[in-house]
């Protein structure tokens, strides 16, 4: 990441008098919206800005807290001094992060049954991913179904049928994945250690491991070899 991703601004716009966030990478927008800001995207920028309808006490507490937050992990702030701070405060790693780790672990893995096992994660029945996901779904659908406005109940039939539908085929389609490599118990050809070996049903035996060999180290000097002995002179 560019050192330029890792710097940000947090300021009051002098013209519309929003709190605005300009600058940053991924996690620091991942900061921002876990503080409250809104991202808004542009054609040529991306920032965040603070949610509508809040008042100032209210907007210097979030954006004070955004600072605490982005100086704890290293990020260089440009801050307006009223949302000045040498707080700290501690990163814990997110349920996102957590779930990523679930791909970092497929990418790792040397055998069917650790996929199946990572995958398990996201489909077990009662306490998966994605069925905690579908509760997700169908909770903010009940509670948009009578928030007021005549969009809303689009709005919850859309998210009942991203959650039944959608949600469903992927839901289904992964864990036969998941049971499939689990009855297979099997190494992947790429990612188990090389033997440095050919394999014994091999027909050509002349056939070498294109693997590099490993790096031995003596663990005693070796003795200097011997000179050549010198070329026996013709006697006189």
């Amino acid at each position: 990441m560019a050192l330029a991703h890792r710097v940000l601004t947090i300021r009051r716009d002098p013209h519309s008098g929003e709190v605005l966030a300009h600058g940053g990478d991924p996690e620091a927008h991942s900061l921002l919206q876990r503080t409250g800001f809104v991202p808004v995207v542009r054609l040529h920028e991306t920032y965040h800005r603070l949610p509508t309808g809040l008042d100032q006490a209210e907007e210097s507490r979030l954006a004070t807290c955004a600072v605490a937050r982005l100086q704890a992990v290293g990020y260089d702030l440009g801050a307006d001094p009223a949302f000045a701070t040498e707080r700290r405060e501690p990163y814990y790693l997110t349920l996102g992060a957590q779930v990523a780790n679930l791909a970092t672990r497929i990418r790792e893995a040397e055998t069917t049954e650790e996929v199946s096992e990572a995958l398990t994660e996201l489909t077990a029945t009662d306490d998966g991913i994605l069925p905690a996901l579908a509760e997700v779904l169908s909770a903010t659908a009940d509670f948009y179904q009578d928030l007021g406005r005549s969009s809303d109940p689009y709005s919850a039939g859309r998210l009942r049928y991203l959650a039944t539908e959608r949600l469903r085929v992927i839901a289904s389609d992964l864990r036969a994945i998941r049971n499939e490599l689990a009855d297979r118990h099997a190494a992947h050809p790429h990612r188990s250690p090389c033997p440095q070996e050919v394999a014994g049903d091999e027909r050509e035996k002349s056939a070498a491991c294109p693997c590099p060999a490993p790096v031995r180290i003596p663990t005693t000097p070796s003795a200097p070899a011997a000179a050549p002995p010198a070329p026996a002179g013709r006697r006189r």
